[in-house]
């Protein structure tokens, strides 16, 4: 394993009390630079925000097990998939997710310079995320678990192995 991360900006809101109003949110933009040099962060991606697989079991499983993993040295867990700032906000919101962070990679920026970019036009989504996770050690990734059968237009979800338990169990053993 041991490559590193792709250097990339990713467009992010942020909350900014002093604009005042209904939606007291900023532009900001974010690099891998920012959340990877000089820390322990796990990243795990998913084909998308508000469907059935990421939104029941994917990021619920990262939320519950937080405090897991920063007992084992992890200093921030993101939830990262092809969708807007906007849509990331909302799930989280509904999820009602208040410690891994979101990371929208609305350009799919990140995701293309990962390898890990795969069409889903057969449900209608376009172009997303494969789902995986891993453990990045200052822009170094350390593990990655990728889930089985890449390939455009797959006819399943497969979700055997970037999940948090095969994350924490990593985490235990190395």
């Amino acid at each position: 394993m041991n490559s590193m991360v792709p250097e990339v900006v990713f467009k992010t809101r942020v909350r900014d009390d002093s604009l005042g109003g209904d939606n007291p949110f900023a532009w900001k933009d974010v690099s891998s630079q920012d959340i990877f040099a000089g820390r322990r962060v796990i990243i795990f991606a998913l084909p998308g925000a508000f469907t059935p697989t990421c939104s029941s079991t994917h990021l619920p499983g990262f939320e519950t097990s937080y405090e897991e993993f920063k007992q084992l040295g992890v200093d921030e867990i993101y939830c990262l998939s092809v969708n807007d700032a906007f849509s990331m906000f909302q799930w989280s919101k509904q999820l009602q997710v208040a410690k891994v962070k979101m990371l929208p990679d609305g350009n799919a920026d990140f995701t293309r310079a990962m390898g890990m970019l795969v069409k889903k036009q057969n449900l209608g989504f376009g172009e997303r995320s494969w789902r995986y996770s891993m453990l990045v050690e200052d822009g170094e990734i350390t593990a990655l678990f990728e889930e089985p059968g890449k390939t455009d237009n797959c006819d399943s979800d497969p979700f055997e192995c970037s999940d948090s338990a095969t994350m924490l169990a990593h985490l235990q053993t190395h």
